[in-house]
């Protein structure tokens, strides 16, 4: 629990500080990497290290993953340009692999299955009640210190866990050959990433139509195939395809993508929208995402006893409800809604999170046996992080490009030329420095990029609903 404590104030305060960042280190159109390098490197490694964790023990493969994250804290509280921030940005979603999955599956291994429901639902509620904490000390360090302590205070968390598991965790492990897909996991990393460098900068470094896209697009598909054909011939693969056969598994894994991507576009920009369009602080933005995080442990608290009372099926489908619910509400969001009306619409995606992803693991759980439970718990994060991951950079893609769209509509007679990067002055403390007219139309543009960001989080809302109304009632 203190484990995913550490992660769930990395996924809040971050979003709350990226406003300070930008604009002290500048880079607006690198924004979204920020994002991207980190669930990179989360999702390629997820995998493994749940492989790892059936193989050598849960144990010194969740501190292994926390030691890797301190250090990649550390440095990212040193960076000093969005460059450097993003190069460490990597190391710290290297050792956060590790660290949701793994600390899941233990609770897989210590409770019985009648208990599990109950206890993932606690599990699953620290995201919460921990991020409740992560947006308000993340707008007081950027208003009153620095946003550099945002990283920082990681260590002292990570290092409490590491001695909780070091005195109080004790596992027997059953000796397994260690057979690690690491050409699976080379194979996914290159086709992801061309992935993510065609939607973030497609239409922006170069056009939709150009040949490198055309490139980026031929790489992508040929690493896909090679590592989809890798994991069928490998005699333990990254990705065990042979889990997806279960509906249940297959639906869980397919929603969590889905959701993943929506839960990646709330939590990174709604604090710009907050701060950048509505003019407030970065302590008011902040508790505009605690709402989602206060809505998360309810739900999550109530899904372990939904699940016994009115099944699997009912349950996710009412969570798939509290998002689309949550997403409408985002989708007519303007800046005269107020930080209430965006704090009412996380609340809504926070519950429909919760359900969801509390009933998934629940169940997911129950249907394998335990030398398949790690793989089997980190395949449904992977997903979830394969959205975060996907959502990053299709999202910041959109607000990049429809961002530089409506600067070049406006770049006509005499009105001032602003590129993407102005955005930088507008989150600034030198925003005094600005005429009326730039703040204005700066505002104007990132409100108009931002509901386009909202527009495709509801698609997503949409899809995802759909698919759980294809689970099975009796399941």
């Amino acid at each position: 629990m203190l484990a995913m404590f550490m992660g769930a104030i990395e996924a809040t305060i971050v979003s709350t500080a990226m406003p300070a960042i930008v604009a002290e280190l500048g880079g607006f159109s690198l924004y979204s990497w920020v994002f991207s390098a980190y669930l990179l490197m989360n999702a390629a490694t997820v995998l493994i290290y749940g492989k790892l964790s059936d193989i050598y023990g849960r144990k010194p493969v969740l501190i292994t993953g926390i030691i890797l994250f301190l250090i990649g804290s550390f440095l990212c509280g040193m960076a000093g340009t969005m460059e450097q921030l993003i190069l460490f940005r990597l190391l710290q979603g290297l050792g956060a692999g590790a660290v949701m999955p793994v600390a899941s599956t233990i609770v897989g291994d210590i409770y019985t299955r009648e208990e599990r429901a109950k206890i993932q639902g606690y599990l699953s509620s620290v995201w919460g009640i921990s991020a409740v904490t992560g947006p308000a000390i993340g707008g007081v360090l950027v208003e009153n210190v620095s946003w550099r302590f945002v990283f920082w205070m990681n260590l002292p968390l990570g290092l409490l866990a590491i001695a909780g598991l070091l005195f109080f965790l004790h596992e027997h492990v059953k000796k397994q050959r260690a057979d690690i897909d690491y050409m699976g996991t080379f194979l996914f990393l290159i086709a992801i990433s061309c992935l993510m460098y065609l939607l973030v900068e497609g239409g922006i470094q170069f056009a939709w139509t150009s040949s490198f896209a055309m490139l980026l697009v031929l790489a992508a598909a040929v690493f896909f195939v090679l590592f989809i054909r890798q994991e069928k011939r490998a005699a333990s693969p990254m990705m065990p395809f042979n889990l997806w056969k279960m509906r249940p598994i297959l639906i869980a894994n397919l929603v969590s993508f889905t959701t993943g991507v929506m839960l990646i576009g709330i939590s990174s920009f709604l604090p710009t929208y907050v701060q950048g369009v509505m003019g407030e602080s970065a302590t008011v933005a902040g508790f505009t995402l605690t709402a989602m995080s206060i809505g998360w442990p309810i739900a999550s608290t109530l899904s372990g006893r939904m699940l016994l009372s009115i099944g699997y099926r009912q349950t996710t489908v009412i969570g798939g409800a509290a998002l689309i619910v949550g997403s409408v509400l985002f989708l007519f969001m303007t800046k005269d809604a107020g930080p209430v009306w965006a704090a009412c619409s996380s609340f809504f995606i926070g519950v429909g999170m919760g359900l969801t992803s509390t009933a998934f693991i629940v169940s997911i759980q129950n249907s394998v046996g335990w030398e398949q439970r790690g793989a089997a718990t980190a395949a449904n994060m992977f997903m979830r992080n394969m959205g975060n991951t996907v959502g990053a950079a299709l999202l910041g893609g959109v607000l990049n490009s429809k961002l530089q769209d409506y600067f070049e509509a406006q770049s006509s007679g005499n009105a001032p030329v602003l590129s993407i990067d102005s955005i930088n002055q507008l989150l600034g403390r030198n925003q005094n420095a600005l005429s009326q007219e730039i703040i204005s139309m700066l505002k104007e543009g990132l409100a108009i990029s931002l509901q386009a960001v909202y527009f495709t989080v509801f698609l997503f809302a949409l899809v995802s609903f759909s698919l759980l109304l294809l689970l099975k009632r009796e399941e």
